[in-house]
């Protein structure tokens, strides 16, 4: 059975990633909400994935992941430009690198770890 921690994490994935993909669709609401919020998935999946993980680690490998996805747009080759131009490419991916999308992942982190904090009395041990 699962841990009842590692449930209200997949939960709270879940809800973030319906969010994100409505943040897209719907005229009028900025892109850096999307950001934000692929952010603070990135950071309830590595709670999701690794529970014994400490909360600031996990801040650590989040933000090194989602740095990396934006850094990765500066790579042009027709294989990759094929792949982002796929709906999960997209959404995955990106399109273009951005230095204002490196604070707002910095943000959805900062928020999924207050979140964290918060809804599961998290500490910052290790």
């Amino acid at each position: 059975m699962l841990p009842k921690k590692r449930i209200s994490y997949f939960l709270i994935i879940l809800m973030v990633l319906f969010l994100g993909i409505v943040s897209r669709k719907i005229n009028g609401i900025p892109t850096f909400i999307g950001d934000t919020l692929y952010a603070i998935m990135i950071y309830f999946g590595l709670r999701f994935l690794f529970l014994s993980l400490s909360p600031i680690k996990s801040i650590f490998i989040a933000l090194l992941f989602c740095y990396s996805i934006e850094f990765q747009q500066l790579y042009r080759a027709d294989w990759i430009l094929n792949l982002r131009n796929s709906t999960i490419g997209h959404y995955i991916l990106g399109q273009g690198f951005l230095w204002s999308d490196l604070g707002f992942y910095t943000i959805g982190v900062a928020i999924a770890y207050l979140m964290d904090s918060v809804l599961f009395k998290t500490h910052n041990s290790n």
